[in-house]
């Protein structure tokens, strides 16, 4: 019954979430020099700023980078110096630059999917920095098609299918994001491969749905993913 299996980027096929991770802890070093970084509750006014402006810049490191720049100008009532404002710069071209690591078994992974399955990576962010990902992981032989969209929701997934000629039914989705890469495709009435990370972004983990659903599979790590597409297969065979 399937015929696509789709795969995200970040955090699914190579490691992303980490370098926004140590990106955001620099800022908040950075900003810590003029306020009490508890009292100001930081984070979460980073966090407010960055779900303001993803309609106007999108995901990825230069929405962040100038999120930031936003929210120490902002937490500091405009007392951050320039060069400390220049520094938050150079946090975000360290992140867009940063290698590209491979999830250990990730492309033996893709491997063993593509010898049954047409595959396709469908990936979210900044257009150039996330081809430069793809470039940079040396997986783009293995896929039919690699979408990069503004945003993961089914208005996107339902797109790629019909380009693709496959009925919802005979998509299966994997990735680390519940939100954006499981709830949509089950939401069109595919099926999802659940693959967590050990660190997510806040505004990933804002859904209520649940990985327990009766169409979703679970893995531990990427060696998991052959025979979870293969229960998933034959579970959508079944009447």
């Amino acid at each position: 019954m399937l015929q696509l299996i789709g795969f995200d980027g970040d955090d699914t096929l190579w490691h992303s979430q980490d370098y926004y991770d140590a990106a955001q802890a620099e800022f908040e070093r950075i900003v810590g020099a003029y306020i009490d970084l508890a009292d100001a509750r930081v984070h979460e006014r980073l966090l407010a700023i960055e779900t303001g402006n993803i309609g106007l810049f999108g995901y990825g490191a230069k929405g962040m980078t100038l999120s930031m720049i936003e929210a120490a100008y902002d937490v500091t009532c405009g007392r951050i110096s320039a060069a400390d404002l220049h520094r938050l710069v150079g946090l975000g071209k360290e992140v867009l630059a940063h290698p590209v690591e491979l999830l250990p078994g990730i492309r033996e992974a893709v491997e063993a999917v593509a010898t049954t399955y047409r595959v396709v990576l469908i990936t979210k962010g900044d257009l150039i920095h996330q081809q430069a990902k793809v470039v940079r992981s040396h997986l783009a032989d293995l896929f039919h098609r690699i979408e990069i969209v503004t945003e993961k929701d089914p208005h996107a997934y339902a797109r790629v299918l019909r380009e693709c000629e496959v009925p919802p039914g005979a998509f299966a989705m994997v990735g680390n994001s519940l939100r954006s890469d499981i709830a949509p495709v089950v939401q069109l009435g595919g099926w999802g491969i659940y693959m967590p990370y050990h660190s997510t972004w806040s505004l990933e983990m804002d859904t209520a749905f649940s990985a327990e659903d009766a169409r979703v599979v679970q893995v531990t790590d990427a060696r998991g993913i052959p025979e979870a597409v293969a229960l998933l297969d034959r579970t959508a065979a079944t009447p």
